[in-house]
C-alpha cells in the first residue's frame, strides 16, 4: 500500500496523546493540541530533556513504561524516536481513567450552580474551623447536572482532610480544551484544587468512592485534593 500521498497531520491533532516535535536545540517545530493543553502545566525544557533522557540510542523509536503527572494529565509512558540529527520527537501515552462502577443516571441529576453549592459548603466548614481560606473561582462557569447531595458529601469529606492546615487555597475552573464522556456525550471538565501544606489521608478510600458514584476523577496527594467535574448539561 503506497503511503506517501496520504496526509497523517490531521490525525495526530486528533490524538489525546501529547505529540511534539523538537528541533537538535530544544526548539519546538511541530505539536498537537494535547500538547499545547500540556505545555500550560510543565516547561518546554522539561519536556525536553525528558525526550533526550528516553531517547533510542540509534535511529528508530523507544517505548518507556513510566510515571509522570502534571496536574491532571496522568500518562503511563512515552514514545520518543528520531531518524536523523536534527529532529527529536516524543508522544505521552495517557493513563486511562478509572471505569465508574455505576452508571450515571443523568436524568436524575439536578441543574446548579456549582459555585453557590461550593460556597455553602465552605461555610459549613468555617463554622468548625478557623483555618485562613483563599477562594479563586471563575462566575462564568455555567449550571451544569450534578447530584447535590453525593457532591456536598465529597466536598466535605475533602474540605475535613485540611482541617489542621494553617492556610487552604481554592480553585475552581473550567479546564479549556478537556473533555470526558458521559451516556455518550462529550463533556467539558470543571476542575476543583484544595491545596495546602499538608492533609490528613484517613478520608482518602470514602473520598474516592464518593468522586467514582459521580463519576469525577480524583486525584489526591500530600499537599492537594484534584476533583475533575463532568459538566453535563
Amino acid at each position: 500500500m503506497n503511503t506517501l500521498s496520504i496526509d497523517f497531520q490531521p490525525f495526530v491533532e486528533w490524538d489525546n496523546s501529547p505529540f511534539i516535535l523538537f528541533s537538535n536545540q530544544g526548539k519546538i517545530l511541530y505539536l498537537n493540541n494535547a500538547a499545547e493543553i500540556l505545555f500550560g502545566y510543565v516547561s518546554k525544557q522539561e519536556l525536553y530533556d525528558i525526550a533526550l533522557a528516553y531517547a533510542p540510542q540509534s535511529f528508530g523509536y523507544k517505548t518507556t513504561t513510566l510515571t509522570l503527572n502534571y496536574d491532571s494529565f496522568n500518562f503511563y509512558a512515552v514514545t520518543v524516536g528520531y531518524e536523523n540529527e536534527e529532529h527529536i520527537s516524543i508522544r505521552f501515552y495517557n493513563t486511562p481513567r478509572v471505569k465508574p462502577s455505576v452508571p450515571l443516571e443523568t436524568g436524575k441529576l439536578i441543574m446548579t450552580d456549582i459555585n453557590i453549592l461550593l460556597e455553602a459548603n465552605i461555610a459549613l466548614f468555617k463554622t468548625k474551623n478557623s483555618n485562613r481560606l483563599q477562594l479563586l473561582t471563575d462566575q462564568d462557569i455555567p449550571s451544569f447536572k450534578i447530584d447535590q447531595n453525593n457532591f456536598s458529601k465529597l466536598l466535605r469529606k475533602s474540605l475535613d482532610a485540611f482541617r489542621s492546615s494553617d492556610s487552604i487555597s481554592i480553585n475552581l475552573k473550567l479546564l479549556i480544551g478537556e473533555h470526558v464522556i458521559i451516556a455518550g456525550k462529550k463533556e467539558s471538565i470543571v476542575q476543583l484544587s484544595i491545596e495546602a501544606n499538608g492533609r490528613y489521608n484517613d478520608a482518602d478510600a470514602e473520598i474516592k468512592s464518593l468522586a467514582n458514584q459521580s463519576h469525577i476523577s480524583v486525584l489526591l496527594k500530600e499537599h492537594v485534593i484534584k476533583l475533575e467535574i463532568p459538566l453535563i448539561q
